[in-house]
């Protein structure tokens, strides 16, 4: 990831993306998701479990061994560096929150678990949500499972290995999947495998959403073939993430909306 290339990215973005709260999309399904889940900012108890145990981790100095499937790249780092460096922040893991909320959907898939913070919004708005999230790193998913425990989430289901083998068999194992968060491998190939894969249980009412759709020119390819897919109907850009709807009432449109 290129420092200078996001800058550009996001200025770029800002210049372009519409800000208004709705006003003007001619689709009732999009201004109310725009007014309703974007526009809205309402704080729930939760939030405040869940930013309290990522402070916590921030200060956490214990070592992890990490396996990373996608870069190939085995090496070690620090609790408190992956919380402040590589975590969702709060902005993002409650809009997540809010997404799944609004569409009361209970057959969550999370691709990629890290130590869990983003896991915990994903599964925290209902005891009805069954949350599986897949990860390949065996400490990650120790040090994710003890998260979960503090924060008393029984409702997530932790799948431990490589997802290019692990997902066909989480997969096989679901009848429908409603909402599906995919922030694992950052390489255009496995993003789409994964996409295509998840397809075959998406229905009309599921959401799907890539993370770091601008992280790299390969990443924009990917999000690219992904927008113009023909089950797609409608996508939202909202930089930092990708929003992929199925809804067959809505028109082909991608909506760049500020954040």
């Amino acid at each position: 990831m290129s420092v200078v290339r996001i800058i550009y990215k996001y200025i770029k973005h800002s210049l372009t993306a519409r800000n208004t709260k709705g006003f003007g999309v001619h689709s009732p399904f999009m201004f109310q998701f725009i007014q309703n889940v974007l526009s809205e900012r309402h704080y729930f108890y939760v939030f405040s479990e869940i930013e309290a145990l990522r402070s916590e981790l921030k200060k956490d100095k214990t070592i992890i061994s990490i396996t990373d499937f996608g870069s190939g790249e085995n090496r070690e780092s620090s609790v408190s560096q992956i919380a402040n460096k590589s975590l969702k922040s709060a902005k993002y893991g409650q809009l997540l929150f809010r997404i799944i909320r609004y569409f009361n959907a209970v057959n969550v898939l999370e691709l990629g678990t890290s130590i869990g913070i983003t896991t915990s919004y994903l599964a925290s708005s209902s005891s009805k949500i069954k949350c599986t999230s897949l990860e390949g790193c065996p400490q990650l998913v120790q040090n994710a499972g003890s998260n979960f425990k503090k924060l008393n989430l029984n409702n997530i289901e932790l799948v431990v290995g490589n997802i290019d083998s692990t997902l066909e068999d989480v997969l096989n194992k679901t009848d429908k999947l409603d909402f599906i968060f995919i922030d694992a491998n950052h390489y255009s190939e496995a993003v789409i495998k994964y996409f295509e894969m998840c397809l075959s249980k998406v229905h009309n009412d599921s959401v799907i959403i890539l993370d770091d759709i601008y992280w790299s020119e390969d990443m924009e390819k990917a999000w690219k073939i992904i927008k113009d897919h023909p089950r797609v109907t409608s996508t939202v850009d909202i930089f930092q993430m990708g929003i992929v709807f199925f809804n067959s009432h809505l028109h082909k449109k991608n909506y760049k909306l500020h954040y």
